[in-house]
Order: structure tokens, then sequence, then C-alpha cells
């Protein structure tokens, strides 16, 4: 019996050592494998992580970028606008000296040929460019209109005319606007709304983007009113 257990226990070992070994080498397979995922694994969340901290970057320079645009129109916006009054504010000043002129000039002409009130004449023209004063860009134009239309052959009707512009470029109507200025530098070029009449042209043909035409009214203005203070101004803008 001794002799029997002796060779079988042999032949045991010997069948169980390999399965040993073999789950052994499984074991590590496996192990190796988890490690090659965890690397990979890594590698792939800190290549993403990157790539979001590269595109959180990209987002936060784009947003300082839109507001340093908005920041910039906004400016721009400002001084168009301050601008246009200080232009504003000029032709009521000029407007202030140049009607009191004029209506004395019609009334050295002698009171025979007068066919209107002119305190009736002289309230509506102040009714309509205190409506401009006041912002009420509307009202103005369609008292500006009417009192051309009633006191065509006026001393004052270039100035309404001129105003008449104005008050369709407070509301950026720029077709209006230079179609009104226009009548002023055909139908009474001799006036001297006429050069700011051409001025007020070439203001509306550059916000519309048209420099061309800008320039050519500039230049237009210049050599037909070269002693004007508008055509000092078309100067400027010409450099």
């Amino acid at each position: 019996m001794q002799r029997l257990a002796l060779p079988l226990l042999c032949a045991g070992a010997l069948l169980i050592a390999p399965v040993a070994e073999a789950g052994l080498f499984d074991d590590d397979v496996a192990r190796q494998r988890i490690i090659d995922l965890q690397t990979a694994t890594d590698a792939r969340v800190e290549t993403l992580t990157q790539a979001q901290l590269e595109l959180s970057t990209q987002l936060l320079g784009l947003r300082e970028e839109i507001s340093r645009l908005r920041g910039e129109i906004e400016t721009l916006h400002y001084e168009n606008e301050q601008a246009k009054k200080r232009l504003q504010d000029l032709y009521l000043d000029l407007d202030s000296r140049v009607t009191p002129l004029e209506r004395g000039g019609a009334a050295g002409a002698g009171g025979a040929a007068l066919t209107v009130d002119p305190a009736v004449e002289n309230n509506a023209y102040e009714d309509a460019l205190n409506q401009f004063k006041a912002g009420k860009y509307p009202a103005a134009a369609a008292a500006f209109a009417a009192f051309v239309q009633h006191y065509p052959d006026s001393d004052m009707a270039p100035n309404a005319q001129f105003w008449l512009g104005n008050a369709w470029y407070a509301q950026q109507k720029c077709k209006q606007a230079i179609d009104a200025q226009q009548i002023v530098a055909t139908r009474w070029p001799d006036s001297a709304r006429a050069p700011d009449a051409l001025l007020a042209i070439a203001n509306c043909q550059r916000d519309d983007g048209n420099t061309t035409a800008a320039r050519r009214t500039l230049n237009n203005l210049i050599e037909k009113y070269p002693t004007s203070q508008a055509a000092t101004q078309a100067k400027q803008r010409l450099r």
C-alpha cells in the first residue's frame, strides 16, 4: 500500500503544479491589463481636462473681446450723438443771429409788399423751431414743412427748409433729409443756409456709407462757398 500511495501522491503533485502556475499567470495578465486600462484612462482624462481648460480660456477671451467691442460701440455712439448735438447747437446759434438780419431786411423792403401778417409768420417759424429744440423732431418736421408751404416767399423759408432737413436727419431718415437740403441748395443758392445744407447732405451720405458721394458734395461746397464756415469744416473732413 505504501508503495502504491507514493506514486499516486507524486502524480497528483505533478497535476496540481501546472494548474497553480496557470492561475498565477492569469492573475498577472489581468493585473497588467487593469494597469494598462487605468493608464489609458488617465491619459484620456488628462487630454480632456487640458482641452476643456483651453476651451474655457478661449471662451473667456471671447467674452472679454465682446465686452471690449461693446464698450467701443457705446463710446462711438455717444460721441456721434454728442457731435450731432454740437452741430445742432451751432446751427441754432447761427439761426438766432442770421434770422433777425433776414427779418430786418424784409422790413426794410417796405411794408406795402408784405401780404401776410409778420407776427403770424414769425410765430409759426418760432413754434416750429421750438419743437426742434425740444427734441420733438416729427412735430418739428411737420411744422417746418407747413411753414415753407404757407410762406414760400418768406425770407425765413430757406431757414425753415434747412431745419426741415435737420428734423429728418435727427430721425435718422437720410433720404428725406437729403431731399430737403437739396431744395435749400438749389432754390436758395445765395442763402446763408445753402453751404450748411450741402454740409448736411454730405453728413447723410457719409452715414449711409456713400463716402464717394460725400467727398464729392464737400468738394462742391468748397468750390461754391469757399469763404463759408461750412467750407472750413468740409476741408477738415476731407483730410
